[in-house]
């Protein structure tokens, strides 16, 4: 979500689906993260848009202006007055009313000719009590395409819709986080812990499993990473000075010159004209050189 789309390409899209009473938390999580990237300038988005459903927009005020620049932030109020009695134009029926109000709003927030913005929907859920799911998919498949929104997440209560629109929703989003109650007895159902599974889907097919565990305190919710290898006497991690000693080599695809002819492209002209040339693109530097993804995928020859 915080590096954003790519030229050509719709935006990221996060779907958070809950059967406990948790799902809120992490919404809420996911904007403040998002909101202190976009305020530290490290977002490819200039600001959110929220569309209100389940809390209103005195709940979020107050919510985020402990520690966020509320002027990167722009509500928009379908909570208040749903059915539009006081006001036709915010009828949470007519989504393509909704659609211009969102667009409205994020180019306002983006300032920048062509600055994007981000979307936030707080509850599918209360817009699929108003609307039909084809409608629904139609307006969040528009968000993803259009070309000024740089990512969007939503919220989902999948306990409460049937399996057809569970998957319709799934196959608009590019991330999938589920939220699962540990298995606890009788005794411990009240807990406010719980596993958290995040499933990417890459642009070649490829799926990559994030799971965490979290927690549920007073001053918000934490999340605890749980490693999906299998439980075994010996030691598949690194240790600290070995995930050291692997920073500082210098993968062949990574050369810049450094005194040494070229071999890859890093946005200079070649020194020798030729038939052609394999071009290399990270997609971000938050991955390691030998992460699960397929290097192939960024070779563009």
């Amino acid at each position: 979500l915080r590096d954003g789309a790519l030229e050509g390409e719709h935006a990221p899209a996060l779907s958070i689906k809950d059967s406990i009473p948790f799902g809120s938390d992490v919404f809420n999580y996911v904007l403040t993260k998002l909101s202190s990237n976009i305020l530290a300038g490290k977002s490819q988005s200039k600001g959110i848009v929220l569309v209100a459903f389940s809390r209103s927009p005195s709940f979020y005020v107050d919510f985020l202006k402990n520690g966020i620049d509320l002027v990167s932030i722009s509500i928009l109020d379908c909570y208040t007055d749903p059915l539009g009695w006081k006001d036709s134009l915010r009828h949470v029926r007519n989504l393509d009313l909704l659609l211009s109000a969102i667009i409205e709003m994020g180019e306002a927030l983006a300032r920048q000719g062509k600055g994007r913005f981000s979307v936030s929907i707080d509850s599918v859920t209360e817009m699929l009590r108003h609307a039909s799911l084809s409608s629904v998919a139609n307006l969040l498949s528009k968000v993803r395409s259009h070309d000024r929104i740089s990512s969007t997440f939503w919220l989902l209560h999948s306990d409460l819709h049937e399996i057809r629109a569970i998957a319709a929703l799934e196959y608009l989003s590019s991330m999938v986080g589920s939220l699962e109650p540990e298995k606890l007895s009788l005794l411990e159902q009240n807990s406010r812990k719980g596993k958290f599974h995040v499933r990417f889907k890459r642009r070649n097919g490829r799926v990559r499993v994030m799971c965490e565990d979290f927690h549920i305190k007073q001053s918000g919710i934490n999340f605890i990473n749980q490693g999906l290898l299998p439980k075994v006497q010996f030691n598949l991690q690194l240790s600290e000075k070995e995930r050291i000693d692997r920073a500082k080599v210098v993968l062949p695809f990574e050369h810049q010159g450094n005194g040494e002819p070229m071999h890859i492209y890093d946005g200079r002209r070649s020194l020798s004209e030729g038939k052609g040339e394999i071009i290399y693109f990270r997609d971000s530097d938050d991955e390691m050189p030998d992460s699960d993804e397929d290097p192939d995928d960024d070779l563009d020859i």
